[in-house]
């Protein structure tokens, strides 16, 4: 990813989404374990989800726990330097549920590329997130142009 800010140095990152059902938070570390879980046991309803059927994420043979705490830190680097935007999806009870990707398109600066997805468990959780997210990045965040895949 781009070393470059796609945020205004003045604008302050949300560190929370509520809503009915789950909330994010920063995606870190903390997270390696109850993220792991989520995604491995989910991995073939996650390539069928929209935004990740062309992608090589999640690999079909799944990754090591090790690997995967390399992934969340990377993510959580970004976050810090400002440069893309990873919420991990967390359900009412705190269980991990899914993710939130927010950053820049590789191929125009003017545009905001989004994706998430959730645990084969909470499918039913995809629409709503879909919905709260993308108003939720009308609404607090200060992007040009928007790309998150239609509602599933």
């Amino acid at each position: 990813m781009t070393e470059k800010p796609f945020v205004p140095d003045d604008f302050v990152v949300p560190l929370s989404l509520a809503a009915d059902g789950f909330r994010l938070e920063p995606l870190g570390p903390q997270h390696n374990d109850a993220d792991h879980v989520a995604w491995t046991s989910s991995i073939e309803h996650i390539r069928a989800t929209p935004g990740f059927q062309e992608r090589s994420w999640p690999p079909p043979a799944g990754m090591s726990l090790a690997e995967n705490l390399r992934d969340l830190q990377s993510h959580a680097s970004d976050f810090e330097k400002r440069t893309g935007f990873t919420y991990t999806v967390l359900d009412d009870t705190g269980k991990v549920i899914g993710c939130v990707y927010i950053y820049p398109s590789r191929t125009d600066e003017h545009v905001t590329d989004v994706r998430s997805w959730v645990s084969a468990d909470h499918g039913t959780s995809d629409g709503p997130l879909h919905r709260a997210v993308a108003t939720w990045l009308a609404s607090d965040w200060p992007f040009e142009e928007v790309r998150y895949r239609s509602e599933a």
